[in-house]
């Protein structure tokens, strides 16, 4: 199909590929593959060796670490237009994360060749690449100053304002990306339990109402302040 040519995909312009020659493209396009992954399905684990980088056209990815007892700290959410396991392939590592499906996905699997090669002849597509890695490190920059000077509270009413203003609400004014409340919790690195009390805490006070596993935001003003250490 027409559109599921790199060419002419939307996609590509959100990442590094729109650096890319329409000749270079092509070749992409030729060894890609596209592929659906489901709700809880992982694209590639940590420790594991990366034939290639995912394009994501569709859905969202948790990429996360097992910490040392045992406990999945999530570091990102990879959402529509980003490239996952660049950095692996790139430095030539084996995965430091996992990648798996939060919803389910439309990927496109790129071989290693397609990127390494472009890599070595196409001086903008490496200053793009650059440029994306250079802006997950400053994220993980701020990711790192939060678990150390902000309380849990803090980090679960930043989260949800991550969530609502990254994947928007519903037409019901819920968060448009649900996340399990373990999911919660691992984004902003505590037990379960405390994720649990806290967000009960929230909806009594206001801040927040929920209907199962959906939130809806109640009072933006008072979750920013909360964020924000007023």
């Amino acid at each position: 199909m027409e559109e599921n040519r790199c060419e002419n995909c939307i996609v590509r312009k959100f990442n590094a590929l729109r650096a890319m020659s329409k000749e270079e493209l092509k070749a992409v396009s030729d060894a890609k593959v596209s592929k659906q992954v489901k709700k809880g399905e992982a694209l590639f684990e940590e420790g594991e060796k990366l034939n290639g980088v995912y394009c994501v056209r569709g859905g969202v990815s948790k990429l996360s670490k097992l910490s040392a007892n045992g406990k999945d700290q999530i570091v990102k959410l990879a959402s529509r237009g980003e490239v996952i396991g660049q950095r692996s392939v790139v430095a030539e590592e084996t995965s430091n994360l996992s990648a798996t499906a939060v919803n389910d996905m439309d990927v496109c699997f790129i071989p290693k060749e397609a990127i390494v090669s472009t890599l070595h002849k196409n001086p903008d597509f490496t200053f793009e690449v650059l440029r994306h890695m250079a802006h997950d490190l400053r994220e993980a920059d701020d990711v790192i100053v939060n678990m150390s000077q902000k309380t849990v509270k803090q980090r679960i009413a930043e989260a949800l304002l991550y969530l609502k203003n990254n994947f928007g609400e519903d037409q019901e004014g819920y968060l448009a990306l649900v996340l399990s409340r373990e999911d919660i919790a691992n984004v902003v690195g505590t037990a379960t339990e405390s994720c649990i009390r806290i967000l009960s805490e929230f909806r009594s006070k206001g801040f927040i109402k929920t209907s199962g596993k959906r939130m809806r935001i109640a009072d933006e003003r008072k979750l920013r302040d909360l964020a924000e250490g007023f």
